[in-house]
């Protein structure tokens, strides 16, 4: 399976991991990679000698290609950039920020670029910003999202039209029928978080594996629209923030409900009541925790069964 995005990476299948918060430490992001893909720590959660100990620890699992998603607002950004490049990585994805500060350091380096957007208009400026690749993500996401509230698939197409860029989607994505939907809109390859965050290898706790494996539809929502879009299940501290919100809560207000390291405690920790439960809306597809290699082998019989189909169609 060849695209652009295959071959920007060198990876044998155009499936990414998400770079998850509290989940995509160096075992997940490993088994990604060992299986075709392209596996990423997520540094977002992630101290700067852990993501030493991470990249270390990545360096002697895999000889397969892999990367590190990096959120712009961390506070210690310059110092991971620092160590990011001092380690040889060789592909980054960066997000919920303006690609333009980092991404000609980062090339200076040697290395890769990819920026997670959430509308076309910010892809048309990760082009100005000469990164190799952008990543479209719908609402159907977990964790934040953007304020536009697009679906994935009315957002892949409009993005192929803003941008010649290599493009990935990302949200909702759960089979591979739809990684075939989406590669049918104008991407050349998928992000995938969920299945990824329910799997043996995920650093997640398996309370929240289980309890993420349990959700019917509808039992995500997006939330702190005042604060930053999240999609998180609904849990006890879910439904004091809807109540916080329909009383008119300042962002004040909403920060204390949300307490010190809410997604630590829900998703690392195992709060399932009280802790920031962040999983896409797809979850509730997902009945079981298996291996990353279950995972992969699945999508991508899939996508080939789904291919045949659509062959057929006169």
């Amino acid at each position: 399976m060849t695209t652009r995005i295959t071959e920007l990476f060198g990876i044998e299948l155009p499936i990414i991991q998400g770079g998850m918060v509290w989940i995509s430490g160096w075992r997940l992001a490993s088994a990604v990679s060992n299986a075709g893909g392209l596996g990423l720590l997520g540094a977002g959660s992630m101290h700067p000698e852990t993501l030493v100990e991470h990249i270390h620890k990545m360096k002697a699992a895999t000889d397969k290609p892999w990367g590190i998603n990096v959120p712009l607002m961390y506070p210690e950004i310059d110092r991971l950039m620092d160590i990011i490049i001092d380690e040889g990585v060789k592909v980054v994805f960066t997000s919920a920020g303006s690609p333009k500060k980092y991404t000609a350091r980062l090339h200076e380096a040697g290395i890769k670029v990819a920026h997670v957007v959430s509308s076309s208009k910010f892809a048309r400026k990760c082009e100005e910003a000469g990164v190799d690749a952008v990543v479209a993500e719908g609402f159907e996401a977990g964790g934040h999202n953007g304020r536009e509230e697009t679906t994935t698939l009315t957002l892949i197409p409009q993005v192929r039209q803003a941008t010649t860029l290599p493009l990935i989607a990302a949200g909702g994505i759960g089979s591979g029928a739809s990684m075939l939907a989406a590669m049918a809109l104008g991407a050349e390859g998928v992000q995938i978080g969920t299945l990824f965050a329910l799997t043996q290898e995920s650093s997640a706790s398996e309370a929240f594996k289980t309890r993420c494996t349990q959700l019917e539809e509808g039992d995500t929502m997006l939330t702190l629209k005042l604060i930053s879009p999240t999609r998180m299940v609904k849990n006890d501290l879910y439904c004091r923030i809807m109540e916080a919100e329909k009383e008119g809560a300042a962002v004040e207000d909403l920060r204390r409900i949300l307490g010190q390291a809410a997604s630590k405690r829900g998703i690392f920790e195992g709060d399932i009541d009280n802790g920031e439960l962040e999983i896409g809306q797809i979850a509730s597809a997902v009945k079981e925790v298996v291996p990353v290699s279950e995972v992969m082998e699945r999508l991508t019989r899939e996508f080939e069964e789904a291919r045949a189909r659509i062959a057929l169609i006169k």
